[in-house]
């Protein structure tokens, strides 16, 4: 059976992201980048909510496109382009020839079922990025195997708190360790519902 991971970083003050989801005081680089990597390697379906979705597909198709991109970014927008992808969304609506087009669309109301489902059918991990407001349903729903918390070294003072109200259950610390190269610390949780 599959395990849900979600994936976020925050600041030390508990933000995913300043006002108006602003990522850019968020330190992102390339022992960031590796470790979304590591998780992509895992993962047999990616889960978004629609705003990491949109962002998302906004950004790492042209990374393809480049004449010569980073060879660790054109791995992960190959590895993104190529997994099995659901969004969690009420209205929104692909083409063939939209970005990540193929994504299969899931009502807020289908979500809990469909995310059953993706972990009954597969072993490989179902990995969802960023997507507060969907992982804080899931964690709520006890649906949420573990948690990859990274806590970059800065402070936002204000914004979009990671956390909006407590898990369902209780988190064990499985691991805790700085990222190569980084002042960036990931603490690695699972989700207990016992």
């Amino acid at each position: 059976m599959a395990k849900l991971i979600f994936s976020n970083l925050m600041s030390l003050d508990g933000f995913c992201a300043g006002p108006g989801g602003d990522l850019n005081g968020l330190p992102m680089g390339a022992e960031f980048d590796q470790h979304n990597r590591d998780l992509l390697r895992g993962a047999g379906t990616l889960l978004f909510g629609r705003v990491t979705f949109d962002l998302l597909r906004s950004f790492w198709p042209g990374v393809l496109k480049e004449i010569a991109p980073d060879p660790l970014l054109a791995d992960i927008a190959g590895r993104l382009a190529k997994a099995r992808k659901s969004v969690v969304s009420n209205q929104l609506t692909l083409g063939p020839t939209d970005n990540w087009g193929d994504a299969r669309i899931i009502s807020g109301a289908e979500v809990n079922a469909h995310v059953r489902e993706l972990k009954a059918a597969t072993d490989s991990d179902v990995v969802a990025f960023g997507s507060r407001h969907l992982m804080n349903a899931l964690l709520g729903q006890g649906l949420v195997d573990g948690l990859h918390v990274l806590v970059g070294n800065t402070v936002l003072g204000e914004g979009e708190r990671l956390f909006l109200a407590p898990p369902c259950g209780r988190l064990i610390l499985v691991d805790h360790r700085q990222l190569p190269q980084s002042e960036t610390v990931l603490l690695r949780y699972t989700c207990n519902q016992a």
